[in-house]
């Protein structure tokens, strides 16, 4: 059985020295002008890295790990306790701007290092059950519940897999926009179970091209088939790929392809400027020989007949494999903080340690198994 490559403590120095991470550390330096002498911001950076990267569920063993770990000691500059980082965590949620900012820095990196990177994207969401009991009464029969654990939580519904039923659950979702190219995560956002995949899907788009990236292409499950999403994709210059509900549209074959008495007529491109597809007669017979279709839900700019249509939604599967690594490898899941916000932090901190490593492997950054 193949056994998965974990980073060594040079790849989180290679991070760490990465202009990206350090310009985030120099800023987060610069905030401290008083109070006791503790550890440096390099050092809470670091150990944030080592909970992501060797997939830690809480501080506490982050501590701990360092702590008992000589080579990952001498690379954070130091052994914090578990309380120095719960409070860099309070200090990274006040100063949330400065993150974001490092995770627009590496997006941008990445871009320029891989070209391809953000220009197919797929969008999706996954369950992040809550760090709390969310039953509504105390017991079966009981009175209901005052109070909750985490009263931001709320219940939702997520898809059977092989290792469970579909069904409900108490918690948040993550929504990600993932390239299908690179298989690299490229927006995210963090929502209550209950908030609607498709109300976020164009927040996403649009955060994913405000960081610079040319995309081109987003592949949906048939969950976001709505015609506010084709509109708002093409007013964007991207095409959108998703596969048809059966409406009554689609019952009366409203979105099959122009034909004629010589039969269907075949795809002949697609004008994106215009928003429309061209169509053109099978034999050539027809007078006009090819007709100007305008570009909707029913008829998008890539028609869902040809094997590109194909070949992207098939890519769609690289934002459920990211969910899995994200969470199996990353320690995205299961959460073990409670609030949106704390929740957030969480997610961007796997993002950031996830984004960086890649970053490092794509400037050959040598990292040993």
């Amino acid at each position: 059985m193949a056994v998965p490559t974990v980073p060594t403590s040079t790849a989180i120095a290679g991070i760490l020295d990465s202009p990206e991470v350090a310009s985030l550390v120099d800023e987060l330096d610069a905030l401290r002008w008083t109070g006791r002498k503790g550890y440096g911001a390099r050092t809470l950076v670091a150990a944030c890295l080592v909970k992501s990267i060797y997939a830690m569920p809480t501080w506490t063993k982050v501590a701990g790990l360092i702590a008992e770990h000589d080579q990952l000691r001498v690379v954070c500059g130091g052994a914090p306790s578990q309380w120095a980082l719960y409070r860099f965590t309070v200090k990274l949620r006040e100063n949330a701007p400065l993150l974001s900012a490092a995770l627009d820095s590496v997006t941008a990196s990445l871009a320029s290092e891989l070209p391809e990177y953000g220009r197919d994207l797929t969008v999706d969401g996954s369950d992040l059950p809550g760090y709390a009991n969310g039953q509504r009464y105390v017991s079966k029969n009981g009175p209901e519940r005052e109070r909750f654990s985490d009263a931001d939580a709320s219940w939702g519904h997520r898809s059977a897999v092989s290792t469970r039923k579909g069904g409900g659950f108490y918690g948040y979702k993550i929504h990600a926009a993932v390239c299908s190219r690179t298989g690299l995560p490229v927006a995210w956002e963090i929502a209550t179970a209950r908030r609607q995949e498709c109300t976020l899907a164009l927040g996403l788009i649009e955060r994913a091209q405000a960081r610079g990236l040319a995309v081109e292409t987003a592949a949906f499950d048939k969950g976001y088939d709505l015609g506010s999403i084709y509109r708002e994709c093409a007013e964007r210059g991207i095409a959108a790929v998703i596969p048809l509900r059966q409406t009554s549209q689609v019952q009366r074959g409203e979105h099959l392809a122009p034909e004629c008495e010589h039969g269907r007529w075949t795809f002949a491109g697609a004008d994106f400027k215009r928003k429309r597809t061209k169509w053109r007669c099978p034999s050539g017979e027809c007078e006009p020989k090819s007709r100007w279709v305008k570009a909707d839900r029913l008829h998008p700019l890539i028609p869902r007949e040809t094997k590109r249509w194909r070949d992207l939604y098939r890519g769609r599967a690289a934002v459920e494999r990211e969910f899995g690594r994200l969470k199996h490898e990353y320690g995205l899941a299961p959460l073990r903080v409670r609030g949106l916000e704390k929740v957030a932090l969480h997610a961007d901190l796997t993002m950031l340690a996830r984004l960086s490593l890649a970053l490092a492997r794509a400037r050959a950054v040598p990292l040993a198994a």
